[in-house]
């Protein structure tokens, strides 16, 4: 009788613990992720665009039930890799998108399937309060006032640009005096205005002063000398996802896509 006893004890544990298996096992299906189909998505460009692109690739492979990854940051820290698995590209402006085709990812990009998707102004990042009253462009030029410029990544000139808008040398005669340093890419400039307190104005693009809010105030440049440069994406030629890769291009310029685009400072179409 006592074996039995125990028997039956012994009985209900193995009942219990399966019981809690299996009540485990369920709620573990239901909070899976939404990647059910081990699709992935593979998707390369630079940082500027990156925290947009990030948000849309979160809800577009929630609604597919995939994964779309994003890669990002400055060209030589991915374009190996790109070569190899990448579906899909993205640019920080139409001149990058084009020597990505022609020379630093050779043949990797389906160019029938470039597309131009969203614009962002440039702008005047100050430091927090505006101890300096930048109030605009010919501010900047004035002495006593260290700028920050990015000469690459999607930036070749921009500093050029906006201060020549209008044709008058010595604007841009005063900018450039007043440049500290030329960074690489937007990646460096932003490290460099956290970490050198020195640098008054940081000239880039409003995307980034929504990235980082607390690092900086933004100052609108006037409407005369403001330029604008895009965000394009492209399908590869090696990919063997492009009708997908097609449908994240279009959502992208969906009424969700723009929105979060906006969300990030870039300009509705």
């Amino acid at each position: 009788m006592k074996q039995k006893g125990i028997t039956l004890v012994l009985s209900i544990i193995v009942l219990t613990c399966l019981a809690i298996l299996s009540l485990q096992s369920a709620r573990a299906q239901e909070t899976a992720p939404t990647d059910k189909t081990g699709i992935v998505l593979r998707t390369y460009g630079p940082g500027g665009p990156a925290p947009a692109m990030r948000e849309a690739a979160k809800v577009f492979g929630e609604r597919k039930g995939i994964k779309v990854e994003i890669t990002a940051g400055p060209t030589p820290t991915w374009k190996d890799q790109a070569m190899k698995d990448a579906d899909l590209i993205f640019s920080g402006s139409e001149y990058m998108m084009t020597d990505f085709a022609q020379k630093d990812l050779p043949g990797l990009i389906d160019k029938s399937t470039i597309r131009t998707l969203y614009l962002r102004p440039s702008a005047i990042l100050v430091r927090p309060g505006n101890p300096k009253g930048i109030k605009g462009i010919r501010d900047i030029a004035k002495p006593g006032v260290r700028i920050l410029v990015v000469q690459g990544a999607g930036q070749v000139g921009m500093w050029e640009d906006v201060s020549g808008r209008t044709g008058n040398v010595k604007l841009v005669d005063g900018v450039r005096r007043n440049i500290g340093f030329f960074a690489a890419n937007s990646a460096e400039a932003k490290k460099i205005w956290a970490s050198d307190l020195t640098y008054d104005v940081w000239l880039i693009w409003t995307i980034w002063q929504k990235e980082s809010p607390a690092s900086a105030d933004l100052i609108n440049i006037e409407p005369e000398n403001t330029i604008y440069r895009s965000c394009g994406i492209a399908i590869t030629n090696r990919s063997e996802r492009k009708v997908l890769g097609k449908e994240f291009s279009d959502f992208l310029q969906s009424t969700a896509g723009q929105a979060i685009f906006v969300k990030w400072g870039w300009m509705a179409p």
